[in-house]
């Protein structure tokens, strides 16, 4: 049986604040399953690996024996969550909703053990709360305390609209809380308010607030933004094997640390003896090479992992790429677009030939075709572009 030092040790894995981690002992110390909850919005159909930061460590929770709570907001999904927002999000139809969960349900069980994982739905209580329950609800917070969340403040100073139904967002993702019986809540930094708003509504209804664990956010491919499909820079969990490998090969050698620290479920000596052997001179694309395996098998099967990495070295280090391609070093500041490599390398004459090149699907780097005229890639990283059938530029991204 492990310690609790064990456990605490996996449980603090990659956390950025655990409240109260006091209160997270006691209640391993009861011996009994822990009620662990993390809750999704389908806003889009697919998961990406931003999203299984948070499933990974349901996962943690799960293989030390507690009850798993995977929560779909279909409810809330509609009112749209206004964090970090400085405009107002127009909600979601139930339709949308409901065609985007489809998804995510499948797709969570390549990381966690369905036998011991409980998918839930928010409008399974928010439905019956009715108009009568919604007043209540709202009675128990303050707009005084809304103005607290950073967002709001600074919408309200910047004389920025906020709606009505956007205070709504916090309440209902703490009276799910209230609903599941939470022990514990699983969330990004970002979502610390809405966290400790479960944490009072738990109070108020006579619970034992819930411990709060807050992941960061991941960084996607330009190393600077949280990866997000909107702005380019994610892999989906549900991208072809060569894609996901492709990406994860093209992340700069200072992220793939933080893609190890967040993503990997390698123990955490073996990623210190990892860097260990960097620093000492292993050339740290052998390491990333690893890393892509791990996260193609996860979601694609050990099979398919050994078949990316063979398609990978036939492209680039069996003559699929010429050798004598020209080396082209590139400032990308805090993040460049595939538009402005094309551009800046002379690959495509303008802007809007390099877009055209994209749309034509006349564009690859490091051998996978673009599609997202979006793409951006962070300071650090080494890639391949390629443009038609005989145009390639090596560059490196400073």
């Amino acid at each position: 049986m492990e310690s609790c030092d064990e456990v605490l040790e996996l449980i603090r894995r990659g956390a950025d604040e655990i409240l109260i981690e006091q209160e997270l002992l006691t209640k391993l110390k009861s011996g009994r399953p822990l009620r662990v909850k993390a809750g999704f919005d389908p806003t889009a159909p697919d998961l990406h690996l931003g999203h299984t930061v948070l499933i990974n460590k349901l996962k943690h929770f799960q293989d030390l024996g507690h009850q798993v709570l995977f929560l779909i907001g279909d409810f809330t999904g509609m009112i749209g969550d206004p964090t970090g927002k400085n405009a107002t999000r127009p909600p979601l139809t139930r339709e949308q909703i409901v065609e985007n969960a489809k998804t995510y349900q499948e797709q969570v069980f390549r990381i966690l053990d369905p036998e011991r994982t409980e998918i839930c739905f928010n409008s399974q209580w928010m439905d019956g709360l009715g108009a009568a329950g919604m007043i209540r609800l709202a009675a128990q917070h303050t707009v005084a305390r809304m103005l607290e969340r950073d967002d709001f403040s600074k919408r309200y100073a910047n004389n920025q609209p906020i709606a009505i139904h956007e205070f709504l967002y916090p309440l209902c993702q703490g009276y799910d809380s209230v609903a599941m019986r939470a022990d514990v809540e699983l969330g990004g930094t970002d979502q610390k308010f809405n966290l400790l708003v479960g944490r009072e509504l738990q109070k108020q209804a006579g619970q034992a607030p819930q411990v709060i664990l807050m992941m960061p956010l991941l960084e996607g491919l330009d190393g600077v933004n949280k990866m997000s499909k909107s702005l380019g820079n994610y892999i989906g969990i549900n991208e072809a094997p060569r894609e996901i490998f492709g990406k994860m090969m093209s992340v700069s050698d200072e992220l793939m640390w933080r893609y190890f620290d967040l993503l990997s479920f390698r123990p955490n000596a073996e990623i210190a003896a990892l860097r260990q052997a960097v620093s000492e001179g292993r050339n740290p694309r052998g390491v990333k090479v690893e890393l892509a395996q791990e996260i193609v098998a996860r979601f694609h099967g050990a099979a398919a992992a050994r078949d990316a990495l063979a398609d990978f070295e036939a492209r680039f280090q069996h003559g699929a790429i010429p050798d004598d391609i020209e080396e082209i070093k590139l400032s990308a500041g805090s993040g460049i677009s595939i538009v402005q490599i094309l551009k800046q390398t002379a690959l495509t004459s303008s802007t809007s030939e390099a877009i055209r090149m994209i749309g034509q699907g006349g564009v690859r780097v490091d051998g996978e075709k673009v599609s997202d005229k979006n793409l951006q890639f962070a300071p650090g990283c080494t890639i391949v572009v390629q443009v038609g059938k005989r145009k390639f530029a090596r560059v490196s991204l400073a």
